[in-house]
Order: structure tokens, then sequence, then C-alpha cells
């Protein structure tokens, strides 16, 4: 890299800048999340109150995806995972209590699991709701629902 002409470096505050990342057009953003609630919440840090890895950029890079000409911000995670031998849903009613929300429900566009895509953007939170249980893992649906509609979401 050194002398190198072709190759640009630069600190974390201007690579993270979203309007810096947002100057590429068709910028595709794709980020991970430990568990997505039913309104699109992301917590990406932690489970519960235990702090699992740090912030890094994914907010700075979903809003500089969404705000590139023709970007996509996704958030992309299994449908479940296993935990202590159980299985356990990625996508929740409500998030944990004390988990973080690393990136908010009006930020986030595309959620995808193995199930499929919710486009999340411009939705409400009914709709918001019905897309995310539809990629849920098939097991977890009905409560899903049915906790969705205890919270009035459906």
């Amino acid at each position: 890299m050194h002398d190198n002409p072709i190759i640009e470096m630069h600190p974390q505050e201007y690579v993270n800048d979203p309007f810096v990342v947002a100057q590429n057009d068709r910028m595709v953003a794709i980020n991970s999340a430990i568990e997505v609630d039913l309104t699109g919440q992301v917590c990406a840090d932690s489970i519960g109150t235990r702090i699992y890895s740090g912030v890094g950029g994914q907010v700075d890079m979903i809003y500089g995806a969404a705000r590139s000409k023709g970007g996509l911000p996704i958030i992309a995670l299994p449908s479940a995972a296993v935990v202590k031998g159980d299985t356990v849903s990625k996508i929740v009613a409500t998030l944990k209590p004390g988990a973080g929300v690393v990136t908010s429900r009006y930020l986030v566009h595309y959620v995808v699991t193995e199930h499929g895509i919710a486009s999340l953007y411009g939705k409400t939170l009914r709709q918001r709701a019905r897309a995310l249980i539809d990629i849920a893992a098939p097991e977890f649906r009905a409560e899903l629902e049915q906790k969705a509609i205890e919270l009035r979401y459906l």
C-alpha cells in the first residue's frame, strides 16, 4: 500500500461518515443482527443487558446506503439460532429487556433471512410485523403472530 497511488487510506470518521458513504451510487450495506423485533428495531451489540460486541459502523453504513442513489440498506440474519441446546427465533416480538437498539426502525429498509425478504421502508407497524413474521422461522410464526395481536400490531 505504501506509495501506491490507486489505494486511499482514510480514518474511520471519514469512511464511516454516512454522507461520504452516500456519495457512492448503488451502495449496498449488508449488516447482521442478534435480533430484530416486529417493528424493525435492530439489536446487534447485546443480548439483553449483556454486551456481546462493539457497535461498529452499522448505522453509518445503513444510513449511507439509504441515502445513496439506488442504494440498498440490508439487515441479514438467520431466522433462528441454537442457544444452549434450544432453538430460538432471531425475529422477536420485542427486544430483550436492556437490549440496545443499534439501528432504529425508521432506518431499516430490508431484513433478509433464509425464508425471504421483508421490505419495511415506509410501511406501517402492521405491515412491518406481517412482513417480519413471514420471514421468521416457520416454527415461530404462530407465536409471533399471537404476540403481534397482543401488542396490537395486527
